[in-house]
């Protein structure tokens, strides 16, 4: 099994957003986006600290330490980029103004709930930022994260054992060795990594996952 790196992750979830999308990244994994976006296409990266027209990382050296993301890494700001308040930021979010948001998780449910702001661990930080805001105020939430955690279990699940951040909101899920969409409480595969069969990927997940790639057998 030729499981995808997170810059191959990023690269794959870049190619499905569509020209002239707005879009806003969350912390972490899905930063890497803004670095895979095609060329060709006008995507306008939105980011809750009140930045519109966002680029991708600066080369080293050529860091502004003013110009940041809502993760405090250092960002570009493309040509009719602009700054505003935070207030207007997440009425943007919250409006309906955002076609995509990309957030990491902690866990997915079959039915699109998302948990990705604590893990009831003691010395866990809980940081929920906007990630309520966007979940629910996005027209698409696509979720960026390795399928399996560190103790070997998997993020994707029947039910959240998690605190939601928000309910039946999440509509694809990119992970290192499949892409889930998520529809009417159940979670479809449409795309496995060489060297994974469904059958292997559905004992990995423990669900009744159902087999969407083009060409499958019903």
């Amino acid at each position: 099994m030729k499981r995808m790196n997170r810059q191959m992750m990023a690269y794959r979830l870049a190619q499905d957003i569509p020209d002239g999308a707005y879009v806003n990244l969350g912390i972490g994994l899905p930063t890497l986006v803004a670095n895979c976006l095609p060329p060709d296409r006008e995507i306008i990266l939105q980011s809750e600290n009140g930045l519109l027209g966002m680029g991708p990382a600066p080369k080293a050296g050529q860091e502004d330490p003013d110009l940041i993301n809502a993760g405090k890494q250092s960002v570009t700001l493309l040509p009719g980029g602009c700054f505003f308040h935070h207030a207007d930021s997440f009425a943007m979010m919250r409006g309906g103004h955002i076609d995509i948001c990309v957030l990491g998780a902690f866990q997915v449910a079959a039915n699109g709930d998302l948990a990705n702001w604590h893990t009831g661990a003691p010395d866990a930080i809980p940081a929920v930022g906007g990630a309520m805001d966007l979940a629910v105020g996005a027209r698409q939430t696509f979720v960026m994260m390795e399928l399996m955690a560190r103790d070997g279990s998997s993020k994707l699940v029947k039910q959240c054992t998690y605190p939601l951040t928000g309910l039946a909101c999440v509509s694809r899920i990119y992970t290192d060795v499949a892409i889930f969409e998520l529809s009417g409480g159940r979670a479809g595969v449409i795309e496995l990594v060489d060297g994974l069969t469904f059958d292997e990927l559905c004992s990995m997940t423990d669900l009744p996952l159902i087999d969407a790639r083009e060409g499958a057998s019903a």
